[in-house]
């Protein structure tokens, strides 16, 4: 399917990914700027899509739980060519990018993501450098929906920002505490050295 193919969006909201995937047996966050209004506790600003991060690790238990929708996986990433991701199929690095919807007729809804891990650590895609301990790369909002720690997000939006990129990281600034701070610029530095955000969160005080 080529870049003109692809079709429109009309994305699901984090209230419906926790309802599918209330029973899934691996862990999973809302990512995007709809994390950012997850751990801000408000809306922000539209979204064109809905992000949802999983380990490479449930991919297939992933594939499994999605049995019923029509899935596509971005071939190279980022380039406009999606390729169905078939039953069975086991997904390799640098593949991480799969569009999802409903039905084949239906629009796109959902984006996810697979990240790597190694033990219990989320190891980020981009390099093996930047990782964490699993349990600390989400939270879960007051109504109980796993979202992308907000170090974790922004991480990922530092490398080439954009305005609403600048929205999500002045709205979540002041609830970041010192630790965080510290691991996004040092995260950061590794990536994008003379980026902005990074004066600004080890300015805080």
């Amino acid at each position: 399917m080529k870049a003109d193919e692809l079709g429109c969006w009309e994305p699901e909201r984090p209230e419906d990914m926790a309802d599918l995937f209330a029973k899934a047996a691996f862990p999973w966050w809302i990512a995007g700027g709809y994390a950012i209004e997850l751990a801000i506790g408000r809306e922000l600003r539209p979204h064109g899509d809905l992000d949802v991060l999983i380990l490479r690790r449930d991919q297939v238990l992933l594939r499994d739980l999605l049995a019923g929708w029509d899935l596509f996986v971005a071939d190279p990433p980022g380039l406009g060519r999606l390729c169905p991701w078939h039953s069975g199929e086991v997904l390799q690095p640098p593949l991480h990018d799969i569009w999802c919807r409903r039905t084949p007729e239906a629009p796109w809804s959902v984006q996810l993501m697979l990240d790597e891990s190694e033990g219990d650590e989320w190891v980020s895609r981009r390099t093996p450098q930047i990782r964490l301990p699993i349990e600390r790369v989400g939270r879960t909002s007051a109504s109980g929906i796993p979202y992308l720690a907000p170090e974790v997000q922004l991480f990922y939006k530092a490398k080439a920002t954009r305005d609403k990129d600048e929205t999500d990281f002045e709205a979540v600034l002041p609830l970041l505490e010192e630790g965080q701070r510290v691991w996004l610029a040092e995260a950061i530095k590794v990536i994008v050295p003379d980026h902005p955000w990074r004066r600004r969160l080890l300015s805080v005080s």
